[in-house]
């Protein structure tokens, strides 16, 4: 495992798996939403995220955590990736996740990426793509179609996939890097 994507639903852990796995095995992270949500929420151009993702892709070893299959960028990282792990938790423990979550950041102001904080409006709003907690209830099963349908797409036959459904089954795979 030198070049590692890690993939799943918003709230699924994948920002703290990658920060994890980086750490034990001494590799660079990328975090793909770090990129993709300039200031003020604003998205980067797809040919921008793309040239921003591809060279941190071609370097040796890395980790890079996110999704964005429409945005062109995972099929990037999954070209230049031997493993992907995909982070399969359940609907409830997602959406327990990103709720808790989402609450607790606009509670205490918390920074995310290139100064751009949740807002309360953010939480209530009928807009999945403002609304975090519903983009996540509204993805969830699409992300998953996704994930089963492209582990057996012959196009990522050599990577290794690592599926894990359950937290005890990421403490395990977390274990065995040391």
């Amino acid at each position: 495992m030198d070049r590692i994507s890690i993939v799943g639903s918003s709230g699924s852990g994948k920002t703290t798996v990658a920060r994890t796995v980086a750490e034990r095995l001494s590799l660079p992270h990328l975090e793909l939403d770090a990129v993709h949500h300039q200031p003020d929420w604003t998205p980067l151009p797809d040919d921008e995220f793309q040239a921003a993702v591809r060279p941190f892709v071609e370097q040796d070893r890395w980790v890079v955590d996110g999704n964005y299959d429409s945005k062109g960028v995972l099929d990037i990282v999954w070209d230049h990736a031997d493993t992907v792990i995909w982070l399969d938790l359940s609907r409830a423990v997602t959406m327990w996740r990103v709720t808790t979550r989402s609450i607790r950041r606009v509670a205490k102001n918390e920074e995310l990426w290139n100064g751009n904080t949740e807002r309360w409006t953010y939480l209530v709003t009928p807009n999945p793509q403002e609304n975090i907690i519903l983009w996540t209830w509204t993805r969830f099963g699409h992300n998953r179609d996704r994930y089963r349908t492209r582990m057996q797409d012959d196009r990522w036959s050599a990577l290794e996939f690592v599926h894990l459904e359950r937290q005890s089954d990421i403490d395990d795979f977390l274990a065995t890097l040391g």
